[in-house]
């Protein structure tokens, strides 16, 4: 996995970009920014947001369940803390606490992924992002630079992206442009 592609473009939004990405999701329908905000607070993928169902909402502990949907095999499962004002907003456009029986394992989101995939590069689109780095996947890698410049341990940020190896998770520390800078900078200070 690389961060730059053979063009010499960016593949992750930056935390800039992130923030524009985030702000441009609150101003649309209730079902897509809910959605939206999933992808932009826990790095997961499309396809794992997509799975997410009621059962794996955990208003007490703070976090969302996801099923590891990479590896080869079903139920690998990690937790991911959010937001308290995230899990409030999916229960006040889901209806998730209401939900019982049956209800609580049916998906969240009904949508297939080509839906899924459009509607987050139409939030995309709102936020002035162009480019190989404005996809799901793109947030997706934003996430883990962030975590890095955040100064997130790396056996965290590997827990939350659902990486097998942690060698996945450190290309997140080669980040370049402004991140790279960011880095540099704390050795100047």
């Amino acid at each position: 996995m690389e961060l730059i592609n053979r063009e010499g473009e960016r593949k992750y939004l930056s935390i800039a970009e992130r923030e524009a990405f985030r702000r441009a999701a609150e101003k649309t329908p209730r079902e897509i920014r809910t959605f939206c905000l999933v992808l932009y607070y826990t790095g997961c993928r499309l396809s794992e947001a997509l799975a997410l169902t009621p059962d794996r909402v955990e208003f007490e502990e703070g976090t969302l369940t996801f099923e590891t949907l990479k590896r080869r095999k079903r139920g690998i499962f990690r937790s991911v803390p959010v937001p308290a004002s995230l899990l409030e907003a999916l229960d006040l456009v889901h209806g998730l606490r209401e939900k019982s029986g049956k209800e609580r394992k049916q998906r969240i989101w009904e949508w297939s992924r080509s839906t899924a995939w459009r509607r987050v590069k139409e939030v995309m689109d709102d936020a002035g992002l162009e480019g190989v780095k404005a996809t799901p996947k793109g947030l997706r890698h934003g996430f883990g630079i962030a975590c890095n410049q955040k100064e997130v341990q790396l056996n965290m940020a590997q827990k939350w992206l659902g990486h097998a190896n942690i060698k996945t998770t450190a290309i997140y520390s080669n980040a370049v442009g402004k991140e790279e800078r960011n880095v540099a900078q704390r050795l100047w200070e």
